[in-house]
C-alpha cells in the first residue's frame, strides 16, 4: 500500500443528520433553545450552591459539580452541531476533532463516576442518617471529586492517544455528529486491536464499577424506604428516587451502549439519536429533577431574590 494513503486527513466530515436537510433549521432552533436552557438552569444551580450557605452540604456540592459537567459536556458538542446545521457544512478540523474527543470522553467519564458518588451519598444519607456527617466529610467529598476528575483525565488521555494513532488512509467521513471513539475505529484502515483492548480494559472501571455502585446503593435505599412507617415519607422518597433513577438510566444506559458494544453493530441514525440523549436530554433533566424541584433550592432562590429586592 502506498504510504501516502495512510496520511491523516486535515479535516473530517460529520455525516449525522445529513439526510435531514429540510429539517436543519427546525433542529438547530430546537437545539439552541435546549442548549440555552441547559446552560441557564445549571448555571443557576452552581450560583446558588456557591453563594447560599445552607446549600454548602455534600449533596449540593456534588449537584453543583454535576451542573458544571452538564454545561461542559453539552458545550463540547452541541454548539458545533448547531453551526453545522445552520451552515450546511458539517466539517471539523483534525486538531479540533482531537480536542473535542478528549474533552468529551473526559466529561462523560467524570459524570458517570460522579453519579456513582452521588448514589453513594444518598445511600449514606438515607440508610445511615446518624453517621452521615462522619461518613461524608468535607475531606472525603474533595477526595471523591478529585479522584473522579483524575481517573477520567487518565482514561481520556489513553483513548485520545490510541484513537489518533490509528491510520485512516485518507478516510475522513464520520458517521456521527461529533468526534467519538467508535466512529474512528470504524473508518480506520489499520489494526484497531489496541484501541478495542483499551476500551475493554477501562470499561470495568469507567462503566461497570459505577453502574454496580449505583444499583447496589439504590437497592439499599429502596429497602430502607420500604421499612419506613410513614406512608407520606415513603411516597416522597420513592418519588425522588424514581426521578433520579430515570436520569441515571438514560445517561448510563446510553454511555454503556456507546462504549461497550461491538463495532460491527454500529448504526448511523440509531447511534446519533442515542448520542443526542446523552448530550441534550440528560443535561436538561438534571437541573429539573435533581435540584429545581428541591425545596431547599427553591427556598435558597427565594431568599436570594428577596435580599436583592430589599437591598
Amino acid at each position: 500500500m502506498d504510504i501516502s494513503n495512510k496520511t491523516a486527513p486535515s479535516e473530517f466530515i460529520l455525516l449525522a443528520f445529513s439526510e435531514l436537510n429540510e429539517w436543519h433549521f427546525f433542529l438547530s432552533g430546537l437545539m439552541i433553545f435546549t442548549y440555552l436552557f441547559t446552560v441557564m438552569g445549571n448555571s443557576l444551580i452552581i450560583f446558588l450552591v456557591s453563594f447560599e450557605s445552607n446549600l454548602q452540604t455534600p449533596m449540593y456540592i456534588f449537584l453543583s459539580n454535576l451542573s458544571v459537567l452538564d454545561i461542559c459536556l453539552t458545550t463540547t458538542t452541541i454548539p458545533q452541531l448547531i453551526v453545522n446545521l445552520i451552515s450546511g457544512r458539517s466539517v471539523i478540523a483534525y486538531t479540533r476533532c482531537k480536542i473535542q474527543l478528549f474533552f468529551y470522553v473526559l466529561f462523560v467519564g467524570s459524570e458517570f463516576l460522579l453519579l456513582a458518588v452521588m448514589a453513594y451519598d444518598r445511600y449514606a444519607a438515607i440508610c445511615n442518617p446518624l453517621h452521615y456527617t462522619m461518613i461524608m466529610s468535607q475531606k472525603l467529598c474533595g477526595q471523591l471529586l478529585s479522584a473522579s476528575w483524575f481517573i477520567s483525565s487518565l482514561n481520556s488521555t489513553i483513548h485520545t492517544v490510541f484513537t489518533f494513532s490509528l491510520p485512516f488512509c485518507r478516510a475522513n467521513k464520520i458517521n456521527y455528529f461529533y468526534c467519538d471513539i467508535s466512529p474512528f475505529l470504524a473508518i480506520s484502515c489499520g489494526d484497531i486491536s489496541r484501541s478495542v483492548n483499551a476500551l475493554l480494559a477501562t470499561s470495568p472501571i469507567m462503566g461497570l464499577a459505577p453502574a454496580v455502585c449505583i444499583i447496589i446503593s439504590y437497592i439499599c435505599i429502596i429497602s430502607t424506604i420500604l421499612k419506613m412507617n410513614s406512608s407520606a415519607a415513603m411516597r416522597k422518597a420513592f418519588s425522588t428516587c424514581a426521578s433520579h433513577f430515570i436520569v441515571i438510566f438514560l445517561y448510563c444506559g446510553s454511555c454503556l451502549f456507546s462504549y461497550t458494544r461491538p463495532i460491527s453493530s454500529y448504526s448511523l441514525n440509531r447511534d446519533s439519536i442515542i448520542a443526542l440523549v446523552n448530550n441534550m436530554i440528560s443535561p436538561v433533566l438534571n437541573p429539573l429533577i435533581y435540584t429545581l424541584r428541591n425545596k431547599d433550592v427553591k427556598a435558597a432562590l427565594q431568599n436570594f431574590m428577596m435580599r436583592k429586592l430589599f437591598s
